[in-house]
């Protein structure tokens, strides 16, 4: 009898510990497959060097890092703006700023023999890129670049750049993956739509609507969009299609603008009724 309960609680012991050790594996083969958190960081540099007593030259530059982002042509997508990063790591991002500012620099220092003595009076000239999240919903990555600049003259320049990524299919968002809407209707759309942002630009009689400061007789469809859940925004920068003064312009096309040419997909993801 007393063999018989040792062999029962042996037998227990093994089932019992069997269970637990299939129970471990589940949990670390779980453990295992669960996605890695997307993460954004970033780096930025900030320098300035004086070439004369009447001139000063600042270098500013934030970039944006993707840690979780393995795949290369997307980060190669997301870098558009700089062809020769190649090391998308920290210290890779952040040796390229350090290249890129001593570049700038040294082609000021080069150009400015021949006429940094007739400067007269104390100048600033900088050069400042940026890059910012948006939204990242639904795995759509949206991402502003912003520069400016100014070498002189009248005024300083800037402009940006709007990019979204799709993160499931690791690739640029085009038009034609939201709509299939031909590009004379979506411009059709944009020349109707343009007042329904106003620049804030002012004169002596008042507000001035953007459509009074056209430079364009077509207001072209392009890539630099973003959206959000009501609308697609279309982002133009100075000079682009209005003046100077009005700055920069953001045209909005309503989802219901587009209904029926929207592709299922995008309708899914973003959950539009």
């Amino acid at each position: 009898m007393k063999n018989t309960i040792a062999v029962l609680a042996l037998s227990s012991f093994f089932v019992f510990s069997a269970c637990k050790k299939t129970e471990s594996n589940n949990i670390n083969e779980t453990e295992a497959a669960a996605p890695e958190k997307f993460t954004v960081d970033s780096v930025k540099i900030s320098d300035s060097t004086k070439l004369s007593d009447s001139l000063t030259v600042k270098y500013t530059s934030k970039m944006l890092l993707f840690p979780t982002v393995k795949d290369k042509k997307l980060l190669d997508s997301i870098y558009f703006t700089e062809k020769n990063i190649g090391d998308f790591s920290r210290e890779g991002v952040l040796n390229y700023l350090q290249k890129s500012k001593n570049i700038y620099f040294n082609r000021l220092r080069k150009d400015s023999k021949d006429w940094i003595s007739d400067i007269s009076f104390s100048q600033e000239w900088y050069s400042d890129t940026a890059m910012k999240v948006k939204s990242n919903t639904n795995d759509y990555l949206q991402i502003e670049y912003f520069w400016a600049s100014y070498e002189g003259g009248a005024h300083d320049n800037y402009g940006y750049s709007e990019r979204v990524f799709d993160l499931q299919n690791n690739k640029k968002l085009e038009l034609k993956d939201i709509t299939s809407m031909p590009k004379e209707k979506l411009e059709a759309l944009l020349m109707k739509n343009i007042n329904r942002t106003n620049s804030g630009t002012i004169d002596e009689k008042g507000e001035v609507n953007n459509s009074e400061m056209l430079l364009v007789d077509k207001i072209p469809a392009t890539e630099n969009f973003y959206f959000d859940d009501k609308n697609l925004y279309f982002h133009y920068s100075p000079y682009e299609i209005t003046a100077f003064a009005a700055g920069d312009i953001t045209i909005p096309i309503s989802w219901s603008e587009l209904k029926g040419t929207l592709t299922p997909e995008f309708i899914k993801r973003m959950k539009i009724k």
